[in-house]
């Protein structure tokens, strides 16, 4: 049986001066190896999700296991094992790519040879040979998304966070991107993808959780969900049948 890498139970978050809770009693478990899909309208949770299992806020309740360590008591030894790929580009612009490797490599505690071979690993998986010297900001929206998906890989983490990978970028670009996730993922590590591209998640994730209102309202295989939804012919719809057709802000 694959062991299970993430388990939350009974989640929630409060933030201060909130009247609602954003997450209700959350229920999830992704085993190791997956592409696990975490979708969900604007609002439903997935960031303050994310947040919580990377230590950058803290539950207001629950019981949350990373690789086999408890949050929020041993995230010390939690944070060397993932790595967060946000949706806004998380590289200094002003210095080039190889420049903020070789800063985020060191806060990582890599050095010396091991950190020059990972920089260069990551500039041939991000497919910037040419433009490693050039400033993030002469890049262009689909080389900023490579190379921010290259830096969350530096480390090479057991599992990696992706919020959003994929928005505005050109066809060519997202082929490259998840050709470099399908080989990672391969290779073992552990994806959590969050994405409004829900033909993406279909294709790719091996299981997909929908959260709305703060919970985790189902959680399968893309395939049964598509199958077990009413109504449905692919995830698009099993999306919208489950969490209605009105506009969220």
């Amino acid at each position: 049986m694959t062991e299970v890498i993430i388990q939350i139970q009974e989640l929630t978050k409060q933030y201060p001066g909130a009247k609602e809770l954003a997450l209700r009693g959350l229920d999830l478990s992704v085993k190791q190896g997956e592409f696990f899909g975490l979708l969900g309208p604007n609002g439903s949770g997935k960031t303050t999700t994310i947040s919580i299992l990377c230590g950058l806020i803290q539950p207001t309740s629950g019981h949350i296991s990373v690789a086999g360590h408890k949050i929020p008591g041993h995230l010390n030894a939690i944070k060397p094992l993932i790595g967060l790929v946000p949706q806004d580009i998380a590289l200094y612009p002003t210095l080039t790519f190889v420049e903020n490797l070789s800063f985020f490599g060191h806060l990582y505690g890599l050095r010396g040879q091991s950190l020059r071979q990972r920089i260069e690993q990551c500039i041939e998986i991000a497919g910037l040979n040419n433009f490693a010297d050039k400033m993030i900001k002469t890049y262009s929206g689909g080389m900023k998304r490579r190379a921010n998906l290259a830096a969350g890989l530096l480390h090479q983490p057991k599992i990696i966070f992706l919020d959003e990978p994929t928005v505005n970028v050109d066809p060519q670009s997202r082929n490259v991107i998840f050709d470099i996730l399908q080989n990672i993922n391969s290779n073992g590590t552990t994806i959590i993808y969050t994405t409004h591209y829900l033909e993406e998640a279909q294709q790719f994730c091996h299981r997909v959780a929908i959260m709305d209102q703060g919970k985790v309202i189902c959680q399968d295989t893309p395939h049964n969900l598509i199958k077990n939804t009413a109504g449905s012919r692919d995830l698009g719809e099993v999306f919208l049948n489950l969490t209605g057709r009105h506009l969220r802000d």
